[in-house]
């Protein structure tokens, strides 16, 4: 079937628009930067007209804002969108874990435990500049292998677009800041991989939804420290 030339503009607009994206989740575009559509068009080697469009796309779907004198912009999540997405993902992610616990292999807990490992010896040197890059991957696996086990492609799907609404590089960046919180994150690992390991499943429904809304409350208090100076200057 041959492509239109109305196909292959949207198809450039979509791709376009995802390679923006991919950009601002993994914090190459901070939040609160602004997007500019020449700068963007030299980078991804189009012309300003599908940037335009993939902006647009991109705002229709919230993760930019139109800034009355500055054009577009990264969106910096409000405080109670973060809580509420998150007390969302906290219910679906304990039922992850809880079906999780019916297919769970012993592979698959060992998987678990290394991504914890690799968690723990990123956190001992939270500052350096390799740390938020190699956390983010070892705590997203952490979770995915977890999804995985689960059995319900629609359940890590909506999981999964939960996650997409919010920067990954953001929830690096709050373990790096906080010494506490980065304790935590790698003692609530271990306490779901024990309840798994137990077969478990109240335990382990229980501690996943823990742990998740407690890092929800710690990545809704970093937005809120920074809202009200992120557009400043």
């Amino acid at each position: 079937m041959n492509m239109t030339k109305n196909d292959s503009d949207n198809a450039l607009v979509d791709s376009t628009a995802e390679a923006i994206r991919a950009q601002i989740m993994s914090g190459e575009i901070p939040i609160g930067a602004q997007l500019g559509q020449a700068e963007l068009a030299k980078t991804l080697g189009v012309s300003r007209t599908p940037v335009r469009e993939a902006l647009r796309q991109l705002q229709a779907g919230g993760l930019i804002d139109i800034v009355p004198n500055r054009g577009a912009v990264v969106r910096v999540p409000v405080p109670w969108e973060v809580r509420e997405a998150y007390e969302v993902r906290a219910e679906l992610e304990g039922l992850a874990c809880e079906r999780a616990v019916d297919y769970i292999t012993d592979r698959t807990l060992d998987e678990l435990r290394e991504a914890n490992q690799t968690l723990r010896e990123a956190q001992s040197n939270p500052t350096t500049e390799d740390a938020p890059s190699a956390t983010t991957p070892a705590n997203d696996r952490f979770h995915l292998l977890i999804h995985q086990a689960a059995g319900n492609e629609r359940l890590a799907k909506v999981i999964g677009e939960l996650n997409s609404n919010y920067p990954r590089n953001v929830s690096a960046l709050v373990l790096q800041d906080n010494s506490r919180h980065r304790e935590d994150n790698i003692r609530e690992h271990e306490r779901i991989v024990e309840a798994l390991a137990a077969g478990d499943k109240e335990t382990a429904r229980n501690e996943m939804r823990a742990h998740v809304l407690n890092a929800g409350e710690q990545l809704a208090r970093w937005y809120e420290r920074r809202s009200d100076t992120v557009y400043k200057g």
